[in-house]
């Protein structure tokens, strides 16, 4: 954003010409990409050819498995190639349509490198302290035995790390570069068909979620292979291959570490734009949501994609990276102590049903097909219909595949009919997601119960619209974690009786029992993140359609398409959290598995009757409601700052109001900007550093009272209840917020006195409460509990 954004002179409101003022267009790419688009076409396809055949060599040398891993990915990355040809060939629409749509992409490019020049010099200084960490550490006997010294465990771990991080902001990229390009190509099709404007904003949202799956999973598959052949895995006086998932964690956090500040950085600009814009625009002004004389619209809309998008793709590529990784850890822990002669089957299983995804996921996106229709809303099909008949499609498919895994994998003569029981678990995993999916919608969608009640409380007042809004997200709380019990108790006990047992005779597949649940409601992450991905870019697009003045029937399309965005958002932030549960309780499980083998003694049970650790677990839950606090401040304090910005605007050009004079859009952009990078530093240093002080704390107290494992009880407890204080404010916070967004749309759409009305600016405040709640704190949290389950893996010798 710069001055030119103030040029131009605009005509009153209904004689205005319907352009955008002329801004520059700072075309911006990470350097790597810059540097891959100048190599010359014919030598950059060689280096490609060169980079598969070492990759394909590396996984051959490995297994059959990781060989079928990657011809999956390439394939999906070609798939997603297309997807993006397609939608680019899409036409922009008017000139007014595109520079709206270059000042976004400005604005967020240029956001998202100043942030994610930030994180990586963060991350550059935490790798730094794990390095040092690691070189003075213990080392398991296992990595002693096999020759594995401290030092080269310390590089493999940072390596580890700075890898998962940088594929993790990769993948954070890639969800806001199609983002920035979709947006106006929807906007453009919502003037022919509404149909078409979905299908577009569908296969966006699919090109990006193909990457970030096809890159989570790569990633492991990669680091796997690599030290399978350079540690000489398997081999005589070496490592075996139930030790080195253990070697993989660094990359988990790194992943997450990135997720947790792209989360926030992300939510805090999106979310103060928007309630600055909100308070001010709407309440105060009584101006449309995207109408151009707002000072603060621009930022609001480059927040969609740097939050919803960019930060949504870094997040589901750390779900998918943490589970995969603590499913291997425990896979090859249950092999080893079954005795199992080929545990590779049991090890790779998560890489290859999360291979099975991009599969299902792609065929749900191509279901999803153009049809022809006038464009009136009143005569096409539901948009939300259209997307759950694709997740329709999805699951099924993801059903026969899951049980082909587990037959092809998970099948061993010590037990000829564990794999059944491994693939009901994996239907246990399903149907959780799908009841997650289906409990979201039921609490955010206006069509149902909840939200209507919630629109009507707004009748009588802000006030009643507030205390409608808590006591939802509150109630909530109940069936997903209902749901989710059932799905812990189901797959434990599916995965016990599986029939493998130790040397003793106990029964050894309860926690993997779990890991294979968790793998089968993340089995369809792929489709789901093209789901939410759908959200932001539909949003955007309404904006672009609001601003550029085009008719009130093509609003009206983007308005139903953006009602439906919410929803979506909404649901993906349930899954989300679901599967943050499960994946969480994994970890904890490995975690207990990584200090039994550090420590050389059973760790299978946390005492909080124990003073020390009931206060570990105190200090858990107090953590998630600090880091909430924070999280929602760090809006607050951003929005005070667009709110007095706008509203100096209005006052100093009384002009604008009249189309007379130009908002300075690059001033709300750079107070939102600064802000968010500012403000994201403290909870996120305070996720970091808490669990790693407290540990360390309490293992000299230990030290001094003769309780050796106290360090690590303690970590385990605060580990145990931050989990469950975590999942619930989640819950709560993604859906009050997400059901007072769709109560203020329900208002527009006409209900209780329509747009303008009393009972709309009571749901506007609302909204602007549940902001913060569901786009910054909300989905921070469900991030930041598995960040603190894979930092614990990664400090976990020196609480011991």
């Amino acid at each position: 954003m710069d001055d030119d954004m103030e040029g131009g002179n605009l005509g009153p409101y209904q004689d205005r010409p319907r352009t955008f003022p002329s801004m520059k267009h700072k075309a911006y790419a990470p350097w790597i990409f810059r540097v891959l688009m100048r190599i010359n076409s014919r030598i950059l396809l060689v280096l490609l050819l060169v980079c598969f055949g070492a990759i394909f060599y590396i996984g051959a040398s490995t297994s059959p498995i990781i060989v079928f891993v990657f011809s999956v990915c390439i394939i999906s990355f070609f798939v997603s190639m297309y997807l993006t040809k397609w939608v680019l060939a899409k036409d922009e629409g008017p000139p007014e349509m595109s520079e709206i749509s270059d000042a976004i992409r400005d604005g967020a490019e240029g956001f998202f490198r100043t942030q994610y020049g930030t994180i990586s010099k963060m991350a550059l200084l935490l790798g730094l302290v794990i390095l040092g960490i690691y070189l003075f550490r213990n080392i398991t006997p296992q990595q002693e035995a096999s020759g594995l010294g401290r030092a080269t465990s310390a590089y493999i771990t940072v390596a580890a790390f700075l890898f998962g991080a940088l594929c993790s902001g990769v993948a954070g990229y890639v969800g806001m570069w199609v983002s920035v390009r979709a947006n106006v190509r929807v906007s453009s099709a919502a003037r022919r068909s509404a149909r078409e404007a979905l299908q577009i904003a569908v296969r966006a949202g699919g090109f990006s979620a193909l990457v970030v799956v096809g890159m989570a999973v790569m990633g492991v598959a990669i680091l796997y292979a690599i030290l399978y052949v350079w540690l000489g895995v398997d081999s005589t006086g070496t490592m075996k291959a139930t030790d080195l998932p253990l070697l993989l964690v660094g990359y988990g956090f790194g992943a997450s570490f990135v997720a947790l500040f792209a989360q926030l950085g992300g939510g805090i600009y999106t979310k103060a734009a928007d309630v600055g814009a909100d308070l001010v625009g709407k309440v105060e002004q009584g101006i449309p949501e995207d109408d151009p004389r707002n000072p603060a619209v621009i930022a609001d809309l480059v927040g969609d994609n740097v939050g919803d998008c960019a930060a949504r793709g870094a997040d589901l590529f750390e779900s998918i990276a943490a589970e995969i990784i603590s499913a291997m850890i425990l896979g090859g822990t249950m092999a080893q102590r079954c005795k199992i002669e080929d545990p590779s089957g049991f090890i790779l299983f998560p890489l290859v049903v999360h291979s099975f995804d991009l599969v299902v996921s792609s065929v749900g996106i191509f279901s999803i097909r153009n049809k022809r229709d006038s464009g009136v809303i009143g005569t096409i099909e539901d948009p939300m219909r259209t997307l759950e008949k694709g997740y329709s499609v999805t699951i099924f498919l993801a059903v026969l595949t899951f049980g082909l895994s587990t037959r092809w994998l998970l099948y061993t003569e010590q037990a000829p009919s564990a794999w059944l029981n491994f693939a009901l678990c994996g239907l246990v995993g399903i149907v959780t997601a799908y009841a997650f999916v289906w409990i979201s919608k039921y609490y955010t969608d206006y069509k149902y119960e909840p939200v209507r009640t919630l629109a009507l409380a707004s009748s009588t007042g802000h006030g009643t619209n507030i205390i409608a809004g808590v006591s939802l997200g509150l109630e909530s709380t109940a069936l997903p974690v209902l749901v989710i019990s059932l799905a812990i108790v189901s797959a434990f006990w599916l995965g016990r009786t599986s029939g493998l047992t130790d040397e003793t005779g106990n029964p050894t597949g309860g926690l993997f029992g779990t890991a294979v649940a968790t793998m089968g409601m993340l089995s369809t992450a792929a489709y789901v993140l093209t789901m939410d991905m759908f959200g932001p870019i539909a949003d955007n697009a309404g904006g672009i359609v609001e601003m550029s003045q085009q008719p009130e029937s093509v609003r009206e399309i983007t308005d139903v398409l953006d009602a439906v965005g919410n929803t979506t958002k909404a649901t993906t932030k349930g899954f989300a959290i679901g599967s943050a549960a499960l994946a969480s309780f994994l970890l904890f499980s490995a975690y207990m598995d990584e200090v039994a083998a550090f420590a050389q003694e059973s760790f299978k049970q946390v005492d909080i009757a124990i003073p020390e650790v009931f206060v570990g677990g105190l200090l858990g839950s107090m953590l998630i409601f600090l880091f909430s606090a924070w999280a929602c401040a760090a809006v607050g304090r951003t929005a005070q700052e667009v709110v007095n910005e706008v509203r100096r605007q209005f006052i100093e050009r009384p002009g604008i109001m009249d189309y007379k004079e130009k908002p300075d859009y690059g001033r709300c952009v750079s107070i939102v900007a600064s802000a968010s990078l500012r403000e994201m530093i403290k909870p996120g240093a305070l996720a970091i550093i808490s669990p790693t002080v407290v540990g360390f704390l309490f293992r000299i107290l230990g030290y001094y009272t003769g309780h050796p494992l106290l360090g690590a009880k303690v970590v385990a407890s605060m580990l145990m209840f931050a989990t469950v204080s975590g999942i619930l404010m989640a819950l709560f916070l993604n859906t009050a917020g997400g059901a007072w967004d769709n109560a203020k749309k329900y208002i527009e759409t006409g209900a209780l006195g329509g747009k303008g009305s009393d009972t709309h600016k009571a749901a506007v405040t609302g909204d602007t409460v549940g902001d913060p709640f569901k786009d910054t704190a909300g989905p921070s949290l469900h991030v930041l509990i598995k960040m603190l389950a894979t930092i614990t893996l990664v400090m976990a010798p020196i609480f011991l």
